[in-house]
C-alpha cells in the first residue's frame, strides 16, 4: 500500500515545528514526509505502524521516525467514544535533517546527535524510563523562545543518544543501508546477504569477504552487526516478506519462495516467532488497520 506525501508546514519565525494534538485522528493515515519527527504520547495507547514494523504503544512513550520513513498511530477505540471523556496528548516536533547545518553536525562535540540523525531512518524507540524527562522537555519548548528551543531540542537529542540501545523498529531488508556502503569486509558481507538472502549461501562464501576462518565468522559476524548471522538472514527474509505482505501483489506462496523459504512449515513458524502472526493474519490486521 502507497503511503501519502505529508507536507508539514513549517513556521517563518522558527527553525522547527512543535504542536499538541489532542484529537486520535489527526493524520490517521499512512503518510511520510520529508521531516524527521519526533513524537511523545503523554496520553494515549494503540497501535503503531513504522514501515514494516507493527506494535503497540502507550503512554509515556518517546519515537523519534526519519524523513521518508512510512509511519501512523492507530490510537485504541476507547480514545473515538463520544461517550467517555478519554482524550489523548500528543507532542510532535518536526524538523529537516540538516536545519542545524552540516557543519555544526561535523564538530566533534556533535557525534552522539550526528549519529542519532542516522539512525532514526530505522525509527528509535527510546527506553521508557527517559521517556518522561524527553516529554517534560518538549513542553518546555512551548513555553521557550529563541535559542532556548534550540538548546532544549539538543537536549533531548542528547538523551537519545546516549540511549541507542533502545528498540529500533525496522527490519534489516526495510531499511535505508546507507551506512554499509563503503568497502569494508563487513559492508560487503552485509551487502552480499542482502542482494543474496533468498538463495542458498555458504558461511565459507561470507568468510572469504573477510579473509577469515569459518570458525571465526559467527564471532566476526555478530562482533560488528550486533546479532549472529542465523537470526540476521532470519531477519532479512521475514522483513522482506512483511514488505511484500503489505505491498499486497503477491499471494503467500509467492512471497515464500521470493524470500527463500523452501519449506511451507518453516516459513510459516520462523515468520511468527519473528511477528508474532502467521502472514495471513499480518497482512489482514496491517490493511484493516492502514485502511
Amino acid at each position: 500500500m502507497r503511503a501519502q506525501l505529508l507536507k508539514i508546514p513549517m513556521p517563518l519565525v522558527n527553525s522547527f515545528s512543535i504542536r499538541r494534538d489532542i484529537l486520535p485522528y489527526v493524520n490517521n493515515h499512512w503518510h511520510y514526509h520529508r521531516e524527521i519527527e519526533l513524537v511523545y504520547i503523554k496520553n494515549g495507547s494503540g497501535t503503531q505502524f513504522i514501515g514494516d514494523s507493527v506494535r503497540p504503544f502507550k503512554t509515556g512513550q518517546a519515537v523519534l521516525i526519519g524523513g521518508h520513513l512510512p509511519h501512523y498511530w492507530k490510537f485504541d477505540d476507547v480514545y473515538f467514544s463520544t461517550a467517555l471523556e478519554t482524550t489523548v496528548d500528543v507532542i510532535v516536533i518536526h524538523f529537516n535533517n540538516d536545519f542545524f547545518g552540516e557543519s555544526f553536525l561535523n564538530l566533534p562535540e556533535n557525534k552522539i546527535i550526528r549519529k542519532v540523525l542516522q539512525e532514526s531512518r530505522k525509527g528509535i524507540q527510546i527506553d521508557n524510563s527517559y521517556g518522561q524527562q524527553i516529554g517534560e522537555l518538549m513542553e518546555n519548548i512551548f513555553l521557550s523562545v529563541g535559542t532556548k528551543r534550540l538548546l532544549l531540542l539538543l537536549e533531548i537529542l542528547t538523551i537519545m543518544g546516549s540511549e541507542l540501545k533502545s528498540i529500533t523498529f525496522l527490519s534489516p531488508d526495510f531499511q535505508d543501508n546507507a551506512w554499509v556502503r563503503d568497502n569494508s569486509p563487513i559492508s560487503n558481507i552485509y551487502n552480499f546477504i542482502l542482494a543474496n538472502f533468498n538463495k542458498k549461501i555458504s558461511t565459507e562464501q561470507l568468510a572469504g569477504f573477510a579473509n577469515i576462518s569459518v570458525p571465526s565468522f559467527s564471532r566476526y559476524f555478530k562482533a560488528h552487526i550486533g546479532m549472529t548471522y542465523k537470526q540476521f538472514l532470519l531477519d532479512v527474509r521475514v522483513g522482506h516478506a512483511c514488505k511484500l505482505l503489505i505491498e499486497g501483489n503477491m499471494n503467500v506462496k509467492q512471497i515464500r519462495y521470493e524470500c527463500g523459504f523452501q519449506n511451507v512449515v518453516s516459513f510459516h513458524k520462523q515468520f511468527k516467532e519473528v511477528t508474532g502472526k502467521s502472514p495471513l493474519e499480518y497482512q489482514k490486521f496491517y490493511f484493516a488497520n492502514i485502511a
